[in-house]
């Protein structure tokens, strides 16, 4: 009787390897943009790193001039976004737009180190840069969910979220310790050469893909302020943008204060406290990991308001630190660990979630008109920070931001969110004379 032939030992565990590799790093073209995504997503942690260090380093930036520079990168997701997605509908071809601008931050970014070799790099061209590139990343970043949808399909929405983020969640992790690795080898300025190198990684890996993207809004579908009005159309949209944008405005009250409190109310070292600030990046990995199977059990809907509150509510325990600098140091481990985990399930989720129920013709406008609110709170919240700790005090102003981000979660209580176990069907795009959505 002959033996069953078997797979040869060598072959096995690359089988098994294989198939636990996810489905969609399988196909060509999701694979080559992920891989794009992830590098860029690496030097963009490395420059949030270096360009302070540049400024303080080399510069000899004030405080008032560091915030200036903070605000430089926020100010063009203010003032761009609904243009940008306005424009982006209407031109069309937005894996052309992709490269351009990853092309573009490229060569902005060689200016700094070759600015700073010639000997003439000012705080001025530093603004100028952080101004620029923000600005080619609103045009990015408007582009991109439709690359996604056109890239993932319908049924795989959760988990391509899920891939793409969790790349980005391992950049929190690997992005600080190499930017402070290059900073050491390196003079500060040279270190932004690795970032520009990774936005033509990304440009590269674009290239290579050619998905059918959504053809170009016809002009009748309304101007760059649709995307404003079909969020306030849609009960699940506008919901998701009012919760999500109370949590960045209050969550940016704690960034403002965060250090200040640490090192001054709980006289953490500068190493106690990067290793706090650290732990929100490894739970992000969690959160990246956990979230597909949440969204299973629970719901995507339920997903996301579970998100929205772990995100936030952990970070009660801020203020409530005190007494000793282990006990203190436990707790906002604790905090930062698991608003890293909710910050990550809600991201996914919500970003699963826009991509079922946004129409393809108002995808950018939305995605822009959503940026414009959710990222222009964020300047907002780091000033609302600065006043409320000048005039009520660090721990009061703590424990009243961490209350109302955590009180975010009640725009979403009444809307179609916490019943939504499955993805919904997209919304119609509006014509000529848009009529009440489904959601409304």
């Amino acid at each position: 009787m002959s033996l069953p032939a078997t797979r040869p030992a060598a072959a096995r565990p690359a089988a098994a390897l294989r198939r636990r590799i996810p489905p969609l790093l399988h196909q060509p073209a999701f694979r080559r943009y992920w891989t794009g995504q992830t590098v860029s997503s690496l030097g963009d942690q490395i420059t949030l790193l270096v360009v302070p260090l540049i400024a303080v380093s080399t510069l000899h930036a004030t405080a008032a001039q560091m915030g200036y520079l903070t605000a430089a990168g926020y100010l063009p997701y203010l003032l761009l976004s609904l243009h940008a997605g306005g424009w982006a509908d209407r031109y069309g071809r937005r894996r052309r737009v992709m490269i351009a601008t990853d092309l573009g931050r490229a060569a902005v970014l060689l200016t700094v180190p070759l600015a700073h070799a010639a000997g003439v790099l000012t705080l001025t061209q530093l603004y100028a840069t952080v101004l620029t590139v923000g600005a080619l990343s609103v045009f990015f970043n408007v582009c991109n969910p439709p690359l996604f949808v056109a890239l993932v399909p319908a049924d795989q929405y959760l988990s391509g979220n899920a891939l793409v983020n969790g790349s980005r969640a391992a950049t929190y992790v690997a992005g600080p310790g190499l930017g402070g690795l290059l900073v050491q080898l390196l003079a500060a300025p040279l270190a932004l050469v690795v970032d520009a190198a990774s936005f033509l990684v990304s440009a590269l890996f674009l290239r290579r893909i050619d998905p059918a993207e959504p053809p170009a809004a016809p002009k009748e579908h309304g101007g760059a302020a649709e995307g404003l009005r079909w969020i306030r159309r849609d009960a699940v949209v506008r919901a998701s943008l009012l919760g999500t944008a109370t949590v960045n405005l209050f969550t940016f009250v704690i960034g403002a204060l965060f250090v200040l409190y640490a090192t001054r109310e709980l006289r953490f070292s500068a190493g106690l406290l990067g290793a706090v600030m650290g732990a929100a990046a490894v739970g992000t990995l969690l959160g990246a990991a956990l979230t597909g199977r949440l969204a299973a059990r629970i719901g995507i809907g339920p997903a996301f308001l579970f998100g929205l509150v772990l995100f936030p509510a952990p970070l009660l325990l801020v203020p409530l630190a005190g007494g000793s600098v282990a006990g203190s140091a436990a707790l906002l481990f604790g905090a930062e660990f698991l608003s890293g985990v909710g910050v990550m399930i809600l991201d996914i989720s919500a970003g699963t979630i826009f991509a079922a129920c946004i129409p393809d013709a108002l995808r950018s406008r939305v995605f822009g008109a959503y940026q414009a609110v959710n990222y222009g709170v964020r300047p907002l919240g780091s000033l609302l920070g600065g006043l409320l700790g000048s005039t009520i005090g660090l721990r009061p102003a703590l424990w009243t931001a961490a209350i109302g981000a955590t009180a975010s979660a009640l725009w979403v209580l009444a809307s179609p969110i916490p019943r939504m176990r499955e993805l919904p069907a997209p919304e119609p795009a509006p014509g000529p004379a848009p009529g009440p959505t489904a959601g409304q």
